[in-house]
Order: C-alpha cells, then structure tokens, then sequence
C-alpha cells in the first residue's frame, strides 16, 4: 500500500507534516495554526475527516503551536510523551491524550507509526516513521547528531522529511552570539548541510525515491545552497526543499517508484513560540 506526503510548513516559525494512505492520515506535529493547516490541506485536496491522529516530537513551540485548537476542533487523538506535555504546557482533553515508547509500532488504522529516540534540546524528544505494509517514511528533523537511532530508521525509507538546517559558514560567519550558534552546532541542536549530506550519501537505501530537505533556517541556510549540495550526488532520489512559507505538492510514494512526476491522486487526497533561536 503506498503513502502520500506533504510538508505543511517546516522551519522555526512553524513544522507540520502530512503522511497518509487513501482512507487515513496522520500528522507529524501541529507548529503551524489549526486555520493555516486546514487552508493548506485544502489547497491540496486533503481532507482533515481523514486525519486520525498527530504525533508529537517535542515541546518547541514551533513544534505544538497549533495542536490543542486542531484537538479539540477534530476531535483528534494526540499522542505525546508525559514529559513533553508538561513542559509544553499544552491543554489537551485527558481522554485524548495517548502515550507512546520507543521503538514501539503503534497501529493508526492500516498505518504504524514508530517512535524513536533522538538528541535535542528538549526534554523527551522523538522522531517517528510512518509505514503502510509495503512503504516507510521517516520524519528526521530537529536532530542534533545522526545517531544510531537515526541511521537505523533512516537506511529503511522509501522517503524521509530530513533536516538540513543551516550552512556552516553562515552560522560561524554569521551574527548570532557564540553561545547560540555553540548551542546550534553543538550536537543536541540541528543538523548542518553537510551533516545531513553525509547521512543520506552514506545511509540512504537503494529504493529511497524521494528526500524532503527541511527545517531550514531563515538565517543561516538558502534553498539554493542546499539543492546544489544534494542535487548532483541525488541519483534517482527526488531533492524536495519544504519551504517555510507554503506547503509542497503532495507527493505519492510507493515500493519502487522512482518516477519524479507528480501522480494523479484520487479526488479528496488531493484535497510558534519557540525561540526564535534557530531562524
């Protein structure tokens, strides 16, 4: 069964994440307004009746923004570690609320979901992979370093939402405090382009048709920098940048799909508080 995807918005001024099959869905964090995610997925045809559940990765607040209205409006199960709850202070009805562990494939109709431990600054973070019984799709972003975790579930997708931050030299020759750009590039932070480079040069498997290189900074990085960087080793992967401002196309992924167009989709799939520390 294959899986549709879509960034909804990825950047420190908002992150939300669309992966689906024909009858259910499931988002990836809720940084963007209830308002704006409806519009968004109206744009593409999606339905919100077809989103079951949203997961969460961590308490930043362009990561939870918009999750306690989107609750409570659709009624929408959340599934969110204690300790990310309280330190989120998110107001989610009781009854809603669904804890998870790592490395744990928890069933959302005929999707799993499967949580894993990552490093950041935050007090429980996670990242998940989505999967149908044929297609997985990884959410890798807010990663401080490309851990074993990381590589592990990283080398099993057949598409992967990957953080690619900031450049290097931006961030050293830029004008942020030593201290932040220490905490940035400091290992429990975000991943630099090269960083991320090397992870997929190296790990990626055989069959991954698409990236969606994401969590750009506004600072520190450009879309251009990045999609010259992957687009010449990218082989027969699809290099999408998921823009801070607007969402992608849906894209349809599928056990060896390696066709870049975009494929026709059945009618009704296709259709922030965190500091500022990290633009």
């Amino acid at each position: 069964m294959s899986l549709f995807v879509a960034s909804l918005n990825s950047g420190s001024n908002g992150n939300c994440y669309y992966v689906g099959n024909q009858d259910e869905a499931v988002l990836i964090d809720g940084g963007i307004s209830c308002r704006e995610t409806e519009k968004r997925m109206k744009r593409l045809g999606l339905s919100m009746k077809k989103v079951k559940a949203i997961f969460v990765t961590h308490e930043h607040g362009d990561h939870i923004h918009g999750i306690a209205t989107l609750s409570k409006k659709h009624q929408l199960p959340v599934y969110i570690t204690r300790e990310t709850l309280q330190h989120g202070n998110i107001f989610i009805r009781e009854d809603r609320i669904f804890t998870f562990q790592a490395d744990t494939s928890l069933p959302i109709g005929n999707l799993r979901v499967t949580a894993f431990r990552k490093l950041h600054d935050a007090s429980d973070p996670y990242s998940f992979m989505v999967s149908s019984p044929t297609v997985n799709v990884g959410i890798f972003t807010d990663i401080g370093t490309p851990c074993e975790n990381v590589i592990r579930y990283f080398s099993r997708c057949h598409a992967a939402f990957l953080e690619s931050n900031y450049d290097e030299d931006m961030l050293e020759n830029g004008g942020y405090p030593v201290a932040l750009k220490n905490r940035i590039r400091g290992g429990h932070g975000h991943l630099s382009n090269r960083q991320a480079l090397h992870l997929f040069t190296t790990y990626r498997p055989s069959f991954m048709s698409h990236l969606f290189l994401s969590h750009l900074s506004r600072n520190n990085n450009r879309p251009k920098i990045v999609k010259d960087l992957f687009s010449p080793v990218a082989r027969q992967t699809k290099i999408i940048i998921a823009s801070r401002e607007k969402e992608t196309e849906l894209y349809h992924i599928r056990e060896g799909f390696l066709n870049s167009q975009r494929p026709r989709i059945t009618k009704g799939l296709a259709a922030q508080n965190q500091l500022s520390l990290f633009h």
